[in-house]
C-alpha cells in the first residue's frame, strides 16, 4: 500500500519529483474546454450559464437564485446539533480571524507632511462551494467569516445544483449562519467567468474564493487578472514528522484523513524510527478496511504516499521543509520546540491531540492552504485577501520645496525629465 523508503539524498529528491508532476501544466484539452466557456459566458451571460447548467447538471434548477424563504427553511429544519456544531466551529473561525484585523493609520510630520494607509473590505466577493457528493460547509465558513470581519460588503455565492435541481441543504444552513448575502445555483468554470464578468443575473465581484475541480481552478487560473482570486489549489498533502514517541494508530489515521480526499492526494510520513514506520504502515492496512473511502485511500497511498526513515530529526525537519507541504503535523517529543525551525508549511500541527481535521473544522485558523510545495511562497485564506490597502500623502510647499532636488537629481538620473519638471515647474519664477 505505501512503500518504505531510507533516506540517502536521492530517493527523497525523486519522490519531490513525482508530486510535482501532480501539479504540472493542466492539460491543453481542459483549457481549451474552460477558454471557451469563458468565452462564452462573457459575450453571452445567462443565456450560456444556463445552457451550461442544463448540460453539466443535468437539468436547470427551479430558480437560478436562492430564495431567502428557502436558506431560512433550511436553517430551521436542520438538525440542532448540526446547527450547534457549525456555530461553535464558527466562533472558533471568529476569534483567530477577528486577530488578523490591521488599522488605517496616519503619520503626521511636524513640517506639515502627511502620509498614511487606508485598509477596507472589497465591494463585493464571490464564494465557489462544490456540491452534490463533495459539498463542504466547513468552506462555506472558511471563506465567508475572514470576508465579513474584512468589511467585504457583499458576499455571493455558488454552488453547483444537486441532481433533483435544489440546493444542498447543509450548505445552505452554512451560508444562513456566515451571512452570505445572496446564493446562486450554477457551478463548474461557468460560474467562475459568470462571477468575474457579471451577467445580466449574476453579479460581478472583485475577488473569487473556494475550491472546485479542474475545471474550476483552470477557470480561476486563466481569468486571474480579470479578477482577484485566491490561489491555484492542487491536490491535498499531509506531511507528518515523528520520531519513536508517536502513536502509530494517531499517524496512520492522520495520513488517511487526507489521502481519503483524491487519488492524487499526498500523505507522507518522515520518522526518525523505523519501528515507528514499520507499525504505522500495518496500521494503515489495519484501519483502511473499516474506512467508507478505501479505494481512494489505497490508491492515494500507494501512488503518492511514501514513508521516510532519516538518520536525525535536523533532516526530518529539513525535509519538511523542502516539501513545504499544506498541513505539518509535528509528532515529536517536545513538539514546541521545534515551531521556530518550520519554515515552510500551510498549517502546523503540534503535538498528539492536534489532529489535521481539527483544523479543516474547527480550532479557528483557515483551511485553505497553499499546495504544492507553494507554502514556501503564499500563506492561508485570512482577513488580508479581503482586504486592499490604498496610501495617501500630503505635502505643504515647504516640504516639496526641501526634497525637490534629490527627487529631481534621481528623475534625471532615470532619464524622466517630465518626472523633474513635475517638481521644478512648482518654483519657477
Amino acid at each position: 500500500m505505501i512503500e518504505i523508503i531510507k533516506t540517502d539524498g536521492k530517493a527523497e529528491l525523486e519522490y519531490m519529483k513525482l508530486l510535482k508532476s501532480r501539479s504540472t501544466e493542466v492539460n491543453k484539452k481542459v483549457t481549451d474546454v474552460v477558454s471557451e466557456i469563458i468565452e462564452n459566458v462573457k459575450n453571452n451571460g445567462d443565456k450560456a450559464l444556463l445552457e451550461y447548467t442544463e448540460k453539466f447538471d443535468g437539468k436547470l434548477p427551479q430558480y437560478i437564485e436562492v430564495p431567502r424563504e428557502e436558506i431560512n427553511d433550511a436553517m430551521s429544519e436542520a438538525d440542532p446539533e448540526f446547527v450547534t456544531a457549525l456555530l461553535n466551529a464558527m466562533e472558533n473561525i471568529s476569534d483567530f480571524h477577528n486577530r488578523q484585523k490591521q488599522q488605517s493609520f496616519i503619520n503626521a510630520k511636524q513640517n506639515g507632511v502627511m502620509m498614511g494607509q487606508k485598509i477596507r473590505g472589497l465591494k463585493r466577493v464571490g464564494i465557489y462551494v462544490p456540491g452534490g457528493t463533495a459539498a463542504y460547509p466547513s468552506s462555506v465558513l472558511m471563506n465567508a467569516v475572514p470576508a465579513k470581519i474584512a468589511g467585504v460588503e457583499e458576499i455571493i455565492m455558488v454552488t453547483p445544483p444537486q441532481a433533483d435541481g435544489t440546493a444542498n441543504p447543509d450548505i445552505l444552513v452554512a451560508a444562513g449562519i456566515c451571512g452570505v448575502d445572496r446564493v446562486f445555483l450554477l457551478g463548474g468554470a461557468q460560474a467562475i467567468a459568470g462571477l468575474a464578468y457579471g451577467t445580466e443575473t449574476l453579479p460581478k465581484v472583485d475577488k473569487i474564493v473556494g475550491p472546485g475541480n479542474i475545471y474550476v481552478a483552470t477557470a480561476k487560473k486563466l481569468l486571474y487578472g480579470v479578477v482577484d482570486i485566491d490561489m491555484i489549489a492542487g491536490p491535498s498533502e499531509i506531511l507528518i514528522l515523528a520520531d519513536e514517541t508517536a502513536n502509530p494508530k494517531f499517524v496512520s489515521a492522520d495520513l488517511m484523513s487526507q489521502a481519503e480526499h483524491d487519488t492524487l492526494a499526498s500523505a507522507i510520513l518522515v520518522t526518525t524510527s523505523e519501528k515507528l514506520a514499520n507499525e504505522t504502515k500495518k496500521e494503515l492496512e489495519r484501519q483502511c478496511e473499516t474506512l467508507s473511502r478505501k479505494d481512494i485511500i489505497q490508491k492515494s497511498l500507494k501512488d503518492y504516499g511514501a514513508i521516510f526513515v532519516c538518520d536525525n530529526v535536523d533532516y526530518a525537519v529539513f525535509l519538511a521543509n523542502e516539501f513545504a507541504p499544506e498541513h505539518l503535523e509535528v509528532m515529536l517529543k517536545n513538539p514546541m520546540e521545534y515551531i521556530g525551525k518550520i519554515d515552510n508549511a500551510g498549517s502546523v500541527f503540534l503535538g498528539n491531540y492536534a489532529p489535521e481535521p481539527l483544523g479543516d473544522y474547527y480550532a479557528g485558523p483557515n483551511h485553505v492552504l497553499p499546495t504544492s510545495g507553494t507554502a514556501r511562497f503564499f500563506s492561508p485564506l485570512s482577513v488580508d485577501s479581503f482586504v486592499k490597502k490604498m496610501s495617501y500623502i500630503y505635502y505643504t510647499e515647504e516640504a516639496l520645496q526641501e526634497a525637490k532636488d534629490d527627487i529631481v537629481l534621481i528623475a534625471n538620473k532615470e532619464g524622466l525629465t517630465a518626472h523633474a519638471n513635475s517638481i521644478l515647474v512648482r518654483y519657477e519664477d
